[in-house]
This record gives C-alpha cells, sequence and structure tokens, in this order.
C-alpha cells in the first residue's frame, strides 16, 4: 500500500511538473511571420516619445536622453528592477537583436535568450501596439549612440526571482491581443486610444494594482499610491478626484508645457513624460485629451493628508 502511495506521488508531482512546464514556456514570435517591412525611422522617433522609453533607459546619472544604457531602479513590493541597456550596444544593449527578438520583447514579454521579462517592463500595454510601429521603433532605436554601461541585476527575492512562474501571471494577464479600433468613434479618439492604452502605457502608473501586480479593473486610471512607495499619482479620469474640472485643451496643453490649469507645473516622474509627450505632434496630444476626457469616471483612493 504504502509502494503504491508513493508511485501514485511520484507520477502525479512528475504530471504536475510537466504541466507547469508546458504552461510556463515563453512565448515568441517567428522572424517569418513579421513579413516585409520598409522601417520608417522618423515614426519610430514617434513611437519612442510616445513610449516613454527614455524616462526609464536613460543611462543613470546622464541628462543626454538618446543614451539609452539603463540603470535605473523601479522600486516595488516585489523588489527592485533595473531598466536594461537598450542601446546598440552589440553586448551590452540589443545591438544583436533581430526584428523578431524586439517584437517579441515587445508584445510577449520574452527575452532573446527565451526567459520571461517581469512586468515591470510594460508589455501589458506594449502587446497593444502595432507591429508596423513596434518595427519603426526598432530601427530609430539603433541611430542612437551605442552606451557600453553593464546591466545591473535585479534585486528580488524568492519566490519572484524564479521567472519561469511569470508564466503563470501571463497566462492571466496578457491576452495577446493588440488594439483595435472602434468604428462608432472618431479617428481622432481611436488614435488617442491608442497612444494612452498602448505606447503610452499611462495606466501603469495612474492605476491602484492588486495583490498579484497587476492593474485592479475597477481602478484603472482613479490613481493611487506610487509603486515605488514616493508620492501619491492622481486620478486622471474625469471623476470630480481627477480631470472633471480640466478641459480636454488643458490636458493636450499640460502634456505639451507641464502646467496645470491653475498654472502649477507637475514635478516627479511625470515631468519625465511631459519631456517626452512634449515631443510628439500636436494632433497626438490632442487626440489623448480627448480619449482621458472619454473615460468612464471611477473613485480611486484619496492621498493621505500631508
Amino acid at each position: 500500500m504504502m509502494r503504491r502511495l508513493i508511485t501514485v506521488s511520484i507520477v502525479l508531482a512528475l504530471v504536475g511538473g510537466a504541466a507547469f512546464w508546458w504552461l510556463t514556456r515563453p512565448d515568441r514570435i517567428d522572424a517569418a511571420a513579421l513579413g516585409s517591412h520598409t522601417p520608417n525611422a522618423e515614426n519610430g522617433r514617434i513611437v519612442f516619445f510616445a513610449s516613454g522609453c527614455a524616462s526609464c533607459h536613460v543611462t543613470e546619472g546622464l541628462t543626454d536622453r538618446t543614451r539609452l544604457g539603463g540603470g535605473h531602479g523601479l522600486r516595488s513590493p516585489f523588489g527592485t528592477f533595473y531598466a536594461p541597456n537598450i542601446s546598440p550596444h552589440a553586448e551590452r544593449g540589443i545591438g544583436r537583436w533581430t526584428e523578431a527578438d524586439f517584437v517579441t520583447a515587445m508584445v510577449k514579454g520574452t527575452s532573446p535568450a527565451g526567459d520571461h521579462y517581469y512586468p515591470a517592463f510594460p508589455y501589458t500595454s506594449y502587446q497593444r501596439m502595432t507591429v508596423p510601429d513596434i518595427r519603426d521603433l526598432f530601427a530609430y532605436l539603433k541611430t542612437l549612440p551605442a552606451d557600453e554601461t553593464a546591466n545591473r541585476p535585479h534585486d528580488v527575492g524568492f519566490p519572484f526571482n524564479v521567472r519561469r512562474g511569470l508564466g503563470l501571471w501571463k497566462l492571466a494577464f496578457l491576452d495577446g491581443q493588440p488594439f483595435r479600433p472602434d468604428p462608432a468613434r472618431s479617428a481622432e479618439w481611436n488614435r488617442g486610444a491608442y497612444l494612452v492604452e498602448g505606447p503610452g502605457h499611462c495606466a501603469e502608473c495612474h492605476s491602484t494594482r492588486d495583490w498579484t501586480g497587476a492593474i485592479a479593473a475597477d481602478r484603472r486610471y482613479a490613481g493611487g499610491p506610487n509603486p515605488d512607495g514616493r508620492g501619491w499619482v492622481p486620478n486622471i479620469t474625469p471623476h470630480r478626484d481627477g480631470l472633471a474640472e480640466w478641459e480636454a485643451g488643458d490636458i493636450a496643453a499640460f502634456l505639451s508645457d507641464g502646467l496645470t490649469p491653475t498654472g502649477d507645473s507637475t514635478g516627479g516622474t511625470m515631468a519625465a513624460v511631459i519631456r517626452n509627450t512634449s515631443q510628439l505632434p500636436d494632433a497626438d496630444r490632442a487626440a489623448m485629451a480627448a480619449y482621458l476626457k472619454s473615460l468612464p469616471q471611477r473613485a480611486g483612493r484619496r492621498p493621505p493628508r500631508s
């Protein structure tokens, strides 16, 4: 009887282990699936600013936002994640990556080596981007200076340092669906929705997260405590606690100069965002504003009194 129980236990363990290994396998995009494409580096430059790449990946200690050696630490309840080098450096950056490697990283969260990326890299939003935009972004990144800054390992403890387990997280929160325009909406609204939900990844910072680290759907865009523990991220829905008093033109202007309708200037991490959105065409900022004003009103947690 005991021998049978041991045998059954071993079989169940093997089956469970095999199921875990299969369910958590990193997904990739085959180069053959991409098809032909003529890279547009100028569009890639717009995508670069819309995606906020420099905000995290600029070389630590430098102000030149074309030097993407990384090193910036992103604190979270799970540990500190350090942005990697995404310059064209052959050894320390992405200089040897293929287009398929880059597209896979952006929409599948998988490295060229076949490892899961942590969702501190906002691929849950970048998966909404069009593949041509991602390919153009890759073309633009290759025009920037190579930076030899070495990548810094993440400071993440057990069990979160077991990357294979991220495959289960992806099963729950990475749906693989690109942005689909709403035919009932205007072209401006759809452009704004694409920029905000995709490359702009605005929800990644302006939403409360649950215990898994995923965005809480009922608090999406409603603000909350900054995940890195410093300050409070504001509500950007049209709720009275958010942007109810802002006109669409106020939001578009804010994305250009960082000034609120009352004349206050933004600071902190949002100042870095404005340095990116200020480089977008006026029409893109107006589109983002139109979309933000159309969001459902959501009440968020109020910041603690200082």
